[in-house]
């Protein structure tokens, strides 16, 4: 039974840091929309404003959907959705040279991990500490 319980808690502090990504990134976006989108829009984004506001509400409702545990997979999987175009656009270190590269390939290495820790969610599931108990 002790096991189980440590077992809970580290499935929420897991799920917790999952969603901080994410649930920062949301804010940085919107409060930053403007020069967001214009970033988006010099990487070739057409219809930046559109799109960030998608990637806004993604970041929102799935990391809100992992920090909660309330349809803890399906928000783990529209997390995904959104980090592996994100990242490939974004953070293509094969188009860069030197430092630069190292730099895009760490967060390209960084959102591939955190990826993986979403498919963990989906596999097992948010854990019985959340709102689901799933």
């Amino acid at each position: 039974m002790a096991n189980e319980n440590s077992n809970n808690g580290l499935i929420l502090t897991g799920r917790i840091l999952l969603s901080l990504i994410f649930l920062l990134s949301a804010a940085g976006k919107a409060f930053g929309f403007s020069a967001t989108a214009g970033m988006m829009s010099q990487k070739g984004f057409p219809a930046a404003s559109l799109f960030l506001v998608g990637a806004i509400t993604l970041e929102l409702l799935g990391g809100l959907s992992v920090l909660t545990g309330y349809k803890a997979r399906i928000g783990a999987a529209a997390l995904i959705f959104f980090l592996v175009p994100a990242t490939l656009i974004f953070h293509n270190f094969w188009a860069f040279q030197g430092m630069e590269q190292q730099m895009q390939m760490t967060n390209f290495l960084k959102n591939v991990a955190i990826a993986g820790g979403l498919f963990l969610v989906i596999a097992f599931g948010p854990g019985r500490l959340s709102i689901d108990k799933n």
